[in-house]
């Protein structure tokens, strides 16, 4: 057990359930104590970890698909969003990291929480995951350049949940050039400025 102090406490959180407030304290210790050593996040996010990143996190959870299996996060760096909506939701997810001491990191967490998760340490594009019903990925990459990457591991039918922050009217217009999809957009709990995207239909021009 870690005995790294929060920062902050955690806010009340709907709909979790003690023993996942547990682990989700778990990881919050966990991710101090490596930020200490490697950069996951911000040094002056530390204080607001819960809610910058944990809770920023929790909000698409609502927003998964019925029954979805399992799920692709693209760029899982410090866990956000995969590994807390793996811990959250009991939901087999793949994480790819091609920086090794964050994979590291994950593999850690995701032990030490029982996550069901597993990680790859590779780019995107080598990554050997089947498709998967669902991909998430947090300020990652312009939507454009995030689609490319996420439509080789979408299955059909799939879905796809990316937070975005004030410009994700640019980036959509942007993406519309050479994508086609559905966007229905979700105002962020945590961002005034902030909106999540869930994405479908998606197809190249």
């Amino acid at each position: 057990m870690f005995h790294v102090k929060h920062s902050t406490s955690p806010p009340p959180l709907e709909n979790v359930s003690r023993e996942t407030l547990l682990r989700l304290e778990l990881f919050a210790d966990l991710l101090l104590t490596w930020n200490a050593r490697i950069n996951l996040i911000s040094r002056a996010d530390a204080p607001h970890l819960w809610q910058r990143h944990i809770t920023d996190a929790l909000q698409l959870a609502p927003l998964i698909p019925p029954g979805c299996p399992r799920a692709i996060d693209l760029g899982s760096g410090a866990g956000f969003p995969g590994l807390v909506l793996a811990i959250a939701t009991g939901m087999r997810f793949d994480l790819i990291e091609s920086d090794q001491r964050k994979a590291s990191f994950l593999r850690e967490a995701g032990r030490l929480t029982a996550a069901p998760v597993q990680v790859h340490a590779c780019r995107i594009e080598l990554a050997k995951c089947p498709p998967a019903p669902l991909i998430t990925a947090r300020a990652l990459a312009p939507l454009s350049s995030l689609l490319g990457f996420a439509v080789p591991l979408l299955a059909e039918g799939g879905v796809c949940l990316f937070p975005k922050g004030e410009n994700a009217e640019t980036e959509v217009d942007a993406a519309l050039a050479a994508w086609t999809m559905r966007v229905e957009r979700h105002i962020s709990s945590t961002d005034r400025s902030g909106v999540i995207l869930r994405i479908s239909e998606v197809a190249r021009v």
